[in-house]
């Protein structure tokens, strides 16, 4: 079922009495431009996202190995007629990855130009190895792990694996700045899954843990003038771990969206959101990473979600998802998708991120919430 024919769909409420109803009379077609005017800026979308809480939802998938970005978004059009409103990229970790992290940013380039929110985030090697690979099992990542002692010198300036890790996030700078140059603000998910010792940058509670390379990153990356990118934090879903995901947690400073890598269960638990919900306060929420495409009553009891984030195959695995269950997802009328999202913004005028005066529109002959003020 394509949703090029399906009617216009009125949504069921708005999230707060400063907004009113629009209902616009376009077609459900997607459109090929730019989610934003030329000048817009991440508090611009940060604002918009933030907007979204409890009216709207962004669709999203992962888009594809770094060779083909766009394969499984590809994947997701043939099922439901839509792409999704939200592409998600990897920097990567093995030498092919590496080889193809332009496509990655050429693809992230067009998602946005086509009327879709790019996203990058990274696994990676330990700082003093240079390509690794994935295995699974209980080490994952192959050469991935660090020893206490080479855990405190990777958060001490200038120790040897700090100044590593650092030269690893200098190749990812000119691929952010090229972003920059195309005026493109992009959601950026560093070190996920950071409460769970899979991987080296994980699993290490405190001040000094896990928590403090987040602000390493982001401290890093911003003294290199990269101001469009948006910081998502997320954890993992750990069963029991909600108690302890604020001991992750860097500090409002340092995160734009607050996230969550489901994967303990095919949604969130009350706990988990509860938790997540308390650490936020009037941040932007999002299910950074799951199996399971989110379905409408799962929405309705957990309505501070602004996008999900379906990892690559996990779209077409049978215990995760059917066709019928992923057109459910993209065909709730909550649901914005590629070309049916549209940022307000253009520079230093707009509303500060997080003032709740941004607008939320959209296309495609949805009812949108747009900011109240005698509209």
């Amino acid at each position: 079922m394509s949703t090029r024919s399906r009617t216009r769909a009125l949504l069921a409420s708005t999230a707060a009495a400063s907004f009113a109803t629009l209902a616009l009379a376009t077609s459900g077609a997607a459109s090929a431009a730019p989610p934003a005017p030329a000048g817009v800026t991440r508090a611009d979308e940060i604002a918009y996202l933030k907007g979204l809480t409890g009216n709207h939802v962004l669709s999203g998938q992962q888009g594809g190995a770094n060779s083909d970005p766009a394969y499984w978004t590809q994947k997701v059009h043939d099922i439901t007629g839509k792409y999704p409103g939200i592409w998600n990229g990897d920097f990567g970790f093995s030498q092919n990855d590496i080889d193809n992290r332009q496509k990655v940013i050429d693809q992230a380039k067009t998602e946005w130009n086509n009327g879709s929110l790019p996203g990058l985030m990274t696994h990676a090697c330990r700082p003093d190895v240079a390509t690794c690979a994935f295995e699974g099992g209980a080490d994952p990542v192959k050469g991935s792990k660090l020893s206490d002692s080479e855990w405190q010198q990777v958060i001490t300036d200038g120790a040897a694996l700090n100044t590593a890790y650092k030269h690893k996030l200098d190749q990812f700078v000119p691929y952010f700045q090229q972003l920059k140059d195309a005026g493109i603000p992009v959601l950026f998910r560093p070190l996920h899954e950071l409460n769970e010792g899979w991987a080296w940058w994980g699993g290490r509670s405190g001040a000094n843990g896990s928590a403090r390379l987040f602000q390493i990153t982001h401290d890093y990356l911003e003294s290199k003038g990269l101001d469009n990118i948006i910081w998502v934090w997320a954890p993992k879903d750990v069963q029991g771990g909600a108690g302890q995901a604020a001991g992750y947690y860097p500090g409002d400073a340092y995160v734009d969206v607050v996230g969550l890598d489901v994967w303990w269960g095919k949604f969130p638990s009350t706990d988990w959101y509860n938790a997540l919900s308390n650490i936020a306060g009037a941040k932007p929420m999002a299910l950074a990473e799951v199996g399971s495409v989110p379905q409408p009553a799962q929405l309705t009891a957990q309505p501070k979600w602004v996008y999900w984030n379906v990892w690559l195959d996990y779209l077409t695995n049978a215990s995760y998802n059917t066709n019928a269950s992923v057109q459910a997802g993209y065909y709730d009328s909550r649901v914005l998708s590629q070309g049916q999202l549209t940022i307000p913004g253009g520079g230093p005028t707009d509303p500060p991120a997080g003032s709740g005066s941004g607008a939320v529109s959209g296309v495609g002959g949805k009812c949108v919430d747009v900011a109240g003020a005698g509209t």
